[in-house]
């Protein structure tokens, strides 16, 4: 018998990761990152004469946090525990994108937070991926969670037939976000969320898929 899937994402839907990264950014190498800019563009600038860091230099910070400084990510309030009792109705899968060097990091991370899940490392829309995962688990219905809203348009664009929730867990972050166009809802807690999860999953019928 096919049971329902959940993709999740880890960073902002699972982990806090902005807040503990502006803090090692500020402890290690005297750069600010401003929340305000959601683009990145002009959000890290080193603080002695405030230089906007460009673009490969954010990159190299990013590498370099999930390098050595992933033992700083706590679990969103509510996340952990809600999956554990969704995992009662549904297999779960972890679709992350972080670089395919630190995908056995990740996994150890989750695996000492009590997170026993498939983790999946991603570049790019996680829509084909997404759909691939979704094929091989045979599953009768799938909702997808992540904080982004490019996911959500590539997996409208790949699998469309997955009900789509856009989550922003980091409290800091979420106000200044806009729902995500192509998701089905928003919701960023989990508390609010499972709901609604349960409901995509085990009684509602699938969203309309829009024909050319």
């Amino acid at each position: 018998m096919t049971r329902p899937l959940i993709i999740t994402d880890c960073d902002e839907v699972l982990l806090h990761m902005v807040v503990p990264f502006r803090a090692w950014l500020d402890e290690v190498h005297d750069v600010h990152f401003d929340f305000s800019d959601h683009s990145f563009v002009n959000a890290l600038r080193r603080k002695a004469c405030g230089t906007v860091l460009e673009q490969g230099e954010v990159w190299d910070m990013l590498n370099g946090f999930f390098k050595t400084e992933m033992h700083r990510q706590n679990p969103i309030a509510g996340a952990l525990e809600t999956l554990e009792r969704l995992s009662d109705i549904a297999n779960i899968v972890v679709l992350t994108n972080i670089g395919e060097s630190a995908h056995a990091d990740r996994i150890e991370q989750l695996r000492n937070l009590g997170v026993t899940h498939d983790v999946h490392w991603n570049q790019g829309g996680k829509g084909k991926p997404a759909r691939k995962l979704a094929e091989a688990h045979k599953a009768s219905a799938v909702v997808f969670v992540d904080d982004l809203a490019l996911h959500h348009e590539s997996m409208a664009k790949h699998l469309p037939e997955a009900w789509r929730l856009h989550m922003v867990g980091e409290p800091e972050l979420a106000p200044g976000i806009p729902k995500a166009p192509m998701a089905h809802a928003r919701i960023d807690t989990w508390v609010e969320a499972e709901a609604w999860i349960r409901e995509k999953l085990l009684g509602a019928p699938p969203p309309v898929v829009a024909t050319a």
